[in-house]
């Protein structure tokens, strides 16, 4: 293996750390505007550094607005998207991938073209869609058309995992006796399991970010997602930047707490799922 000259490797090293601070440097500004007063907020010279750490910000924050309530909901709202988006998606990404059917290139086809639509480009025939279901202000609602926005991709994503995947291993469970279902569950889902946790956690993550749908289809404020009841804080005449910043790090801590648990898998998922198209 060649050796890497000492050039390279500071110069690796300082592009690296300019990385992290381009990335990093947002939640840095979030996290020190969320600690000062209102006074310091709307100063003619107002500094980075608050002249004096408001850290009751952070505890007066959830008496401010029902902030529990709405990172409940998005728990919700984003977990069940998930749950079902994979629930579906494993099966159609199976079938694409193992499978030979009429309309099959077609199919693969819609699914490329349904990424072209943005939720936002549809929101007044799926408002009227919801309405005539009865699902306005309803977290399943939500849940239906997160589900269905991430499912391409999902079907995409899963697809390339099982296409990395040798039919040898399949082939030879059945074999053994295993069914076709038998042989996916047992032989097949295990070895996907890379794919399938980057699946989720990108499908979690854009379920988690959703806005224009949520803010248009939930007026209750008891339902609201967390990206929608942020605008607690915005008034007509004045804002709370303190308690709207440090509501929007509480809002990043359920996503980093799940990439956190499953990062591991990250890497090997999307090689895995990039091996074959």
């Amino acid at each position: 293996m060649k050796k890497r000259k000492p050039g390279a490797t500071a110069a690796l090293y300082i592009f690296v750390f300019v990385v992290c601070i381009v990335t990093l440097y947002p939640y840095f500004v979030t996290f020190v505007t969320a600690a000062k007063d209102t006074s310091e907020m709307y100063a003619a010279n107002m500094t980075v550094f608050p002249k004096v750490w408001e850290w009751s910000n952070f505890v007066d924050l959830w008496s401010k607005a029902p902030v529990l309530r709405y990172l409940t909901n998005s728990v919700i709202i984003a977990g069940g998207a998930t749950a079902l988006a994979i629930l579906c998606g494993v099966p159609a990404a199976y079938a694409m991938a193992r499978m030979r059917f009429k309309g099959k290139t077609f199919f693969l086809g819609a699914v490329i073209v349904s990424q072209m639509f943005a939720p936002v480009v549809l929101l007044v025939g799926i408002y009227k869609l919801m309405v005539d279901m009865h699902l306005t202000n309803n977290l399943m609602g939500l849940i239906l058309l997160d589900a269905a926005f991430n499912q391409a991709f999902a079907i995409w994503l899963l697809r390339g995992t099982f296409l990395s995947i040798s039919p040898e291993m399949e082939q030879a469970a059945k074999i053994d006796g295993c069914g076709t279902v038998r042989a996916m569950t047992r032989v097949l889902l295990p070895m996907a399991a890379p794919g399938i946790v980057t699946t989720l956690i990108f499908v979690f993550i854009n379920a988690w970010n959703e806005y224009p749908i949520a803010l248009t289809l939930i007026s209750n404020d008891v339902l609201k997602p967390i990206t929608v009841g942020i605008n607690t804080f915005y008034g007509y005449n004045f804002i709370q930047w303190q308690y709207l910043f440090a509501a929007s790090l509480f809002a990043t801590v359920p996503v980093i707490i799940l990439f956190l648990c499953i990062e591991k898998h990250l890497v090997s998922g999307l090689t895995s799922g990039g091996v074959k198209g």
